[in-house]
C-alpha cells in the first residue's frame, strides 16, 4: 500500500520497518515484499464474518501496544477496504473496535456484552 505511487519516502519506509516489527516480518522478508508486491496482494474473502474475523487479527497486531496512531488507522481502514469493506462500514468497524478495546462502551453496549 506505500508504494503505491511507485516510490517510497523515508517517512514510509519508517513507518514500514514499524509494521514489519509489529508483525514479525524480517527485514529480509520486507526486501522481498517491497522487491515485488504484487506477489502479496489480499484476496478479498466472500464471507462477512471471514473479513471481520481477518480485520480483528490486523487490529490486535496493531493494537498491541494500546493506542493506534494516524497511520495506524490509515493503515487499517486501507486494509479494511482491500478485504471488500465499503470505507464507510471499514471507519465504522476500526472506531467500535477501538471502542471496545480501550474500555469505551456506553452501559447498552456494555449490558449486551454480558448478556450475550
Amino acid at each position: 500500500m506505500a508504494a503505491v505511487d511507485n516510490e517510497l519516502n523515508e517517512q514510509e519506509i519508517s513507518r514500514l520497518d514499524r509494521f514489519a516489527n509489529k508483525l514479525g516480518i524480517d527485514e529480509s522478508e520486507v526486501k522481498a515484499i517491497l522487491k515485488d508486491p504484487s506477489t502479496y496482494t489480499i484476496n478479498p474473502p466472500n464471507s462477512h464474518e471471514v473479513r471481520l474475523q481477518l480485520l480483528h487479527d490486523m487490529f490486535n497486531i496493531i493494537f498491541a501496544d494500546h493506542q493506534i496512531d494516524a497511520d495506524e488507522h490509515q493503515l487499517l481502514v486501507r486494509y479494511a477496504i482491500g478485504l471488500g469493506f465499503s470505507e464507510a462500514q471499514a471507519e465504522k468497524y476500526i472506531k467500535r473496535s477501538i471502542q471496545i478495546y480501550t474500555g469505551g462502551l456506553d452501559f447498552e453496549d456494555y449490558q449486551y456484552l454480558l448478556e450475550k
